[in-house]
């Protein structure tokens, strides 16, 4: 099933033009003292609004930003972000007070072409969550067009990601989104072999993905602390690393799985180990680790053996940091990863928070083909599952007879 790209909106004599575009954006940065932190998001979505906004659109930009849990927050407001976005797209961005009501009506009526608006964050309204059919009406009051570029909320049946989209005549895939989902469809079929490294810290945070990639790919490297659950499952000396004890079962049937499908799962065979987890402490690397250390980065012999792989696969999928990165002493496996993916001839897509993170803090984001803001919803997507967001593009293209440019 397809929808149509803004490529095909945009071919449509003055299908923009003067009218008024709801762009649901994902903005959800973080703050500092009411300050940008990272821009990674605002960055992201800004060729899709700069080609409305020539085109000569009135656009209205809405999002959610933390979890307020349906109530205002001042620390959740999406004020600073529209300050920041001014200064990105080069031209005055109005704000909105609130998302619906009178004062986003005012705001909206006051829009002239190729002006934005960006109205308060959606999650202070509890409706939002629960794709409330009148909050979703609401929405779509001030939209004659729809385009969805927050490729990290469609996982979500949220009112402005799924609720909305019936509600309103045209729709579209932003630049973002359709990016995102033309690169991890090449990992959903990916030309082999297929090297997934999952990192992190709990394998319940990545479960499914895990169950999924130890059938898919043909080589899993595993770090992070998730690592040390497996290797207590296989009975491993781990010492005081951390392990999550009730999903011993689910990481032995993984393992299980990875052998039965004849492909390869690799743990860490080397370790950075120290006895605290603080800067300053004293580390060393060993192969077993002994009572009263923890595991805190993957050692040099395995990070080798991750590269290596990296260099022999012609799809890298790459989510999660092999080591607590965040600390010097034990930043050396992810950022021997983050250099292999980048060397890597492969079609390499990396996500997460702290995967892209490391790879922007050595400046290799360029070498690698698709840096995946999706979280989440890039999760769910490789591991096979229907996203919400994007289901709904599909069924209003499907029901309204247009839809070129395929997202699935």
């Amino acid at each position: 099933m397809a929808v149509p790209s803004l490529d095909d909106l945009l071919r449509r004599p003055d299908a923009v033009r003067g009218k008024r575009v709801f762009v649901r954006a994902d903005l959800n940065v973080p703050l500092q003292d009411g300050v940008v932190g990272d821009e990674t998001r605002i960055r992201a979505t800004l060729p899709t609004l700069r080609r409305l906004l020539d085109a000569g659109a009135r656009v209205v930009v809405a999002s959610h930003l933390g979890r307020p849990k349906g109530k205002v927050d001042p620390k959740a407001s999406l004020a600073p972000v529209a300050k920041r976005l001014g200064v990105r797209l080069g031209q005055p961005v109005a704000f909105a007070s609130d998302c619906i009501g009178d004062a986003a009506e005012a705001a909206v009526a006051a829009l002239g072409d190729g002006e934005l608006l960006l109205l308060e964050n959606l999650r202070f309204h509890a409706e939002e969550e629960k794709n409330d059919p009148r909050f979703a009406a609401a929405l779509a009051q001030f939209a004659d067009v729809y385009v969805n570029d927050a490729f990290g909320t469609a996982h979500r049946a949220h009112a402005s990601t799924v609720g909305m989209v019936a509600h309103v005549p045209d729709v579209a895939a932003g630049d973002l989104l359709r990016s995102e989902l033309e690169h991890l469809r090449r990992v959903l079929e990916p030309e082999r072999p297929f090297l997934c490294l999952l990192g992190g810290a709990k394998v319940s945070d990545k479960l499914s993905v895990v169950t999924v990639m130890a059938e898919r790919a043909d080589v899993l490297c595993i770090g992070g602390a998730m690592a040390y659950t497996f290797l207590h499952a296989k009975g491993q000396p781990i010492g005081a690393s951390r392990v999550e004890a009730d999903q011993l079962d689910v990481a032995q049937r993984v393992l299980a799985a990875a052998e039965s499908s004849g492909h390869r799962l690799l743990l860490p065979i080397d370790h950075v180990i120290a006895e605290t987890l603080e800067a300053g402490v004293a580390s060393r690397v060993v192969r077993e680790i002994p009572d009263g250390w923890m595991g805190l980065d993957i050692g040099p012999e395995t990070a080798a053996a991750y590269a290596a792989e990296a260099k022999q696969a012609r799809t890298i999928f790459w989510n999660g940091p092999m080591g607590v990165f965040e600390i010097a002493a034990f930043a050396a496996g992810t950022e021997a990863v983050a250099h292999a993916v980048a060397e890597s001839d492969a079609h390499s897509v990396v996500g997460g928070g702290d995967s892209l993170a490391a790879v922007n803090a050595l400046g290799l984001g360029a070498r690698i083909t698709h840096l995946s803001t999706g979280g989440g919803a890039s999760l769910e997507f490789v591991e096979g599952r229907t996203l919400p967001g994007v289901a709904a593009l599909e069924e209003h293209a499907a029901a309204h007879g247009h839809g070129e440019q395929e997202t699935r």
